[in-house]
């Protein structure tokens, strides 16, 4: 049997760490929460009247008040004098004279009675033992000791510890105790310290609940409390350990899962494969469809050519023809070449494939201008439709594209317009048909309205930040929602067989997917808005050409133009 790989062991090892620290993160992540959200109201319960009594006396501390005021007042005066005894021997450092001696010695006698006023104080405070307090305790605690702790060190008085206050060489900042003499042990007293006059100094008493028992009970509620705490901390670590096996189970159920999902999502990429070979198919044939539509539709127009042309040629050929007339004739005869010309242009367009697209710079406003000559007059005599033009941003609006491709694509969706309108029309007159409260007069005049009324499609080009964005609006039938979100797919129609002006067959449902596979290969995005009765706008969005671009052909532009 081979041996196993060393690394692959490892990391499965790795890997079973991780997959129980993970379990494990949950559970001790909310202990540590828990903890430390209620260590203060945990401490709080625990210690249970213990803070109160421990509030009551430091207020007790802060507002007693002898003859000089309260304590805090006393050991402020007793440091502002020792600040200023101080600097008096900072300022005389040899006592070069007697004056000097007996100016110090006055001061060191002002700070010892102040010295022994903070002492008395604290005598005062501490005996008798017992006292009330009228309004907050009706039993005080024993005082066994009152003592005031002095801390200069890494504060602006820190020079006043290495200054005697007197001949026998006590120093400013020794500590000021009083003691009652009372016996005791430490089983009998609790201290507090009361941060007096932070951070120079505070005060530690030593003293003894007011109750003989109530000690005992505190411990007692204490040790019940705490029992209640391991109680719950048990309760909370067996549902710790019940969560870690229902998150391992979960886990393990995950996994099964994932494994399941990672088929299915293979299947469904083999599928996704299967449905790109099967659109590409489809893409093949409709450009099969379009190529055989558009040599269909170039055959027939060929044939309509034919007639036309030999009856012009004959007509230039006769003699004795008017001058205008023969103008005329040689203006037909200029358009239907520039129709034979268009016609080859748009059979080499859609026989294409647009991936195969020759872009270069154009600029959207000529294009778009150049197709509105092109169709405004047979829109205005045949279509009964107004084909505006809008240009909102002046200057050319420079894109790289096909311009044979285009054209078409931008046809395509005139075309679509000029279909809509005409179904509008239609619409108006079934509409007046049905009218039940109007008379025979009424409804005449209905159908002349909506005979006459007419179609309107504009053209509005403009820039949006780096985008160029061409907008084609009719005021036609408009979409309903399926039919909006439908229209782009390929064979999908809903053209009624007078859809098309001529009368001709429906559409084959190719000229909006025709649009979108060229705007594909432009990187141009297609948006349709529509609603029923309400008109529709096809929005392109063209990646604006960069400069590095438009530079040159400006600059051969500006260098041809004063030679022209």
């Amino acid at each position: 049997m081979a041996d196993t790989d060393p690394i692959a062991e490892r990391t499965g090892r790795r890997k079973r760490f991780g997959s129980h620290a993970r379990i494990l993160a949950a559970p001790l992540l909310l202990w540590g929460l828990v903890v430390v959200a209620l260590r203060v109201p945990l401490q709080t319960w625990l210690d249970g009247e213990r803070g109160y009594d421990e509030a009551v006396l430091r207020e007790w501390l802060d507002e007693a008040r002898g003859y000089r005021g309260t304590l805090r007042e006393m050991i402020e005066n007793y440091l502002s004098h020792a600040r200023r005894y101080v600097q008096l021997i900072r300022s005389w450092p040899h006592h070069s004279n007697q004056a000097e001696d007996r100016i110090l010695l006055k001061w060191r006698k002002s700070l010892a009675v102040r010295h022994e006023e903070i002492y008395e104080q604290l005598r005062t405070l501490g005996s008798p033992p017992t006292k009330r307090d009228a309004g907050q305790l009706p039993l005080f605690p024993i005082i066994y000791q009152l003592q005031v702790r002095f801390h200069l060190q890494g504060t602006p008085l820190a020079d006043l510890s290495a200054v005697p206050l007197s001949a026998d060489g006590l120093p400013l900042d020794a500590p000021i105790t009083w003691d009652s003499g009372l016996p005791s042990d430490a089983s009998q007293y609790q201290v507090l310290e009361h941060h007096l006059l932070d951070p120079y100094a505070t005060i530690y008493v030593r003293y003894q609940l007011h109750a003989y028992n109530k000690r005992q009970r505190h411990e007692e509620a204490y040790h019940q409390r705490l029992r209640q705490l391991s109680a719950l901390a048990i309760a909370g670590t067996v549902l710790s350990l019940t969560w870690m096996v229902i998150v391992q189970r979960r886990q393990r159920e995950r996994e099964r899962r994932h494994a399941e999902t990672e088929r299915q999502l293979l299947e469904q990429r083999l599928a996704t494969q299967a449905a790109e070979r099967e659109a590409l198919e489809l893409k093949s044939q409709m450009w099969a469809s379009i190529g055989i539509m558009a040599g269909s539709y170039a055959h027939n127009i060929k044939n309509l050519l034919v007639r036309p042309n030999d009856l012009l040629r004959r007509c230039l050929d006769a003699a004795n023809m008017p001058p205008d007339h023969a103008l005329m004739l040689n203006e037909i005869q200029q358009t239907l070449g520039t129709v034979t010309e268009r016609l080859q242009q748009i059979l080499h367009t859609v026989r294409r494939d647009p991936s195969r697209a020759e872009t270069t710079l154009l600029d959207l406003n000529a294009v778009v201008g150049e197709l509105e000559q092109t169709w405004k007059e047979l829109a205005r005599e045949k279509w009964k439709l107004e084909l505006a033009l809008e240009f909102q941003t002046e200057g050319p609006l420079w894109i790289d594209g096909d311009i044979s491709h285009l054209q078409q694509a931008i046809e395509n969706l005139l075309f679509n317009a000029r279909d809509a309108t005409f179904e509008m029309r239609n619409h108006l007159r079934d509409r007046a048909r049905q009218m039940e409260d109007l008379d025979a007069q009424g409804r005449r005049q209905a159908l002349i309205a909506a005979a006459a009324w007419r179609g309107r499609v504009v053209l509005r080009t403009f820039r949006r930040e780096q985008e160029i964005v061409l907008e084609v609006c009719d005021n036609g039938v408009g979409m309903t929602e399926e039919v909006r979100r439908r229209c782009t797919e390929t064979h999908f129609s809903t053209k009624r067989d007078n859809a098309l002006y001529e009368g001709h067959s429906t559409g084959m449902g190719l000229g909006l997917s025709f649009v979108v596979a060229i705007l594909e290969h432009h990187r141009a995005q297609l948006e349709i808005d529509s609603e029923p009765l309400s008109g529709t706008t096809f929005r392109i969005r063209f990646p604006a050409a960069t400069r590095a671009a438009i530079a040159p052909h400006l600059l051969e532009t500006t260098s041809e133009g004063p030679s022209a």
